[in-house]
């Protein structure tokens, strides 16, 4: 699989999302969307990462932006993960990884030595033509939000 790049059509989906129902990237086409992809719910950086977003929402909606997390983790993960820290943001689960493996952020990792697969947190902007706007892989959590935020207003 070629790596995604600025200019590319972002993958479409459409995968079951946070609170029943699916999701499908199709039908926010004329909207621009800020797709962050993180490791896993309720730990401390997708935590952190999921409350700076939702923090931000209202700032998105002002630029015409729509904010969807997604992980590998379930729908019944997603809906406990939200609840607890409130988040505001869309949540959408890909437990098959499909997603995930055409936006190119299932990839081996490594701790301790020890590899394994994983999501990159990666973060993609998609203008309101379906074209990716701008990309960030192996994201830092603090300020990501905001830069984020940022760019969705330039576009």
């Amino acid at each position: 699989m070629t790596e995604l790049s600025t200019g590319d059509n972002a993958p479409d989906f459409e995968l079951p999302r946070d609170g029943g129902g699916k999701l499908s990237l199709t039908s926010l086409r004329g909207q621009k969307v800020v797709l962050y992809f993180y490791p896993k719910d309720d730990t401390s950086g997708c935590t952190a990462e999921s409350i700076d977003f939702s923090g931000l929402k209202p700032d998105f909606e002002k630029a015409g932006a729509i904010v969807l997390g997604m992980s590998p983790d379930s729908v019944k993960s997603h809906d406990k993960f939200k609840t607890k820290h409130k988040l505001a943001v869309e949540l959408v689960a890909d437990e098959e990884r499909k997603a995930l493996e055409a936006y190119g952020v299932w990839t081996e990792k490594s701790m301790y030595g020890r590899k394994y697969m994983g999501v990159e947190r990666s973060t993609f902007l998609i203008g309101a033509d379906g074209r990716i706007a701008r990309i960030w892989r192996k994201v830092k959590v603090p300020g990501h939000a905001a830069e984020v935020l940022e760019a969705a207003r330039a576009l």
